[in-house]
């Protein structure tokens, strides 16, 4: 089986790529996409020579390895997506090969800890519009909604929102996942050392997250513009 969960960024992505590393049975990919994305759009984002020099740049080629054979062998494949790497241009098509999950977060909170790595994000940066669409083209294909996970559940319940969503993929849930050794994984993206330090030190799931944060004027309309396509995917997670 190949998993692909599409989320924007600042959205728990790693940590859960993180927990299914650990089962054991699983391959893991960090965003195979994003030095394809950044060729194709030229947006500046931190080390981005080193992501273009790490990763295939046609998306073509990016398509093919991930509906390739799975590494090592192994039954299971969770490809980390990001959702505003699918620009216009990219086929989609390939999404019927795989078994696509979409992980959200309030806007809110992704919002604010984006801007705390890459300043004055915009719409186009979170990937709320484009997990939208991508949403409704896997719903349209495979005739109901596909399974939808929400950050804030996994936090506040891990056990049971993973157990949730393994019933969902058909896969058995094992504790290992709640679980795994701090620091740098040999599978991150070479973006690693930019956006990862917080995952890097911890070893499970954080403990659930307070209040919304206090945003600018700024952050405040971006945030309006994007909660819509969160709640409405809200409606459909497990």
């Amino acid at each position: 089986m190949k998993i692909a969960m599409w989320s924007g960024p600042r959205n728990l992505s790693t940590a859960m790529m993180y927990a299914f590393a650990a089962r054991g049975d699983c391959a893991v990919s960090d965003e195979p996409f994003y030095a394809a994305y950044l060729a194709a759009t030229g947006i500046d984002h931190p080390m981005r020579d080193a992501v273009m020099a790490a990763q295939p740049v046609d998306p073509a080629q990016v398509v093919a390895d991930c509906i390739g054979p799975n590494p090592e062998g192994k039954p299971l494949w969770y490809q980390k997506h990001m959702t505003l790497h699918m620009i216009p241009g990219f086929d989609r098509g390939f999404l019927r090969e795989l078994t696509n999950v979409f992980l959200i977060r309030h806007p809110a909170r992704v919002i604010a800890s984006y801007s705390r790595k890459r300043e004055s994000p915009t719409l186009a940066d979170i990937g709320f519009v484009q997990q939208a669409e991508l949403f409704d083209q896997v719903a349209q294909r495979i005739g109901a909604a596909p399974p939808v996970v929400d950050s804030a559940d996994i936090r506040e319940m891990p056990h049971q929102t993973l157990a949730r969503l393994c019933a969902a993929l058909g896969i058995p849930f094992t504790e290992a996942m709640l679980r795994w050794p701090a620091g740098a994984k040999p599978f991150d993206g070479v973006w690693a050392p930019h956006w990862y330090n917080a995952v890097h030190a911890s070893t499970g799931f954080d403990e659930p997250e307070g209040p919304l944060p206090e945003l600018d004027a700024g952050g405040r309309a971006l945030c309006d513009q994007a909660l819509p396509h969160y709640e409405r995917l809200a409606r459909f997670k497990l």
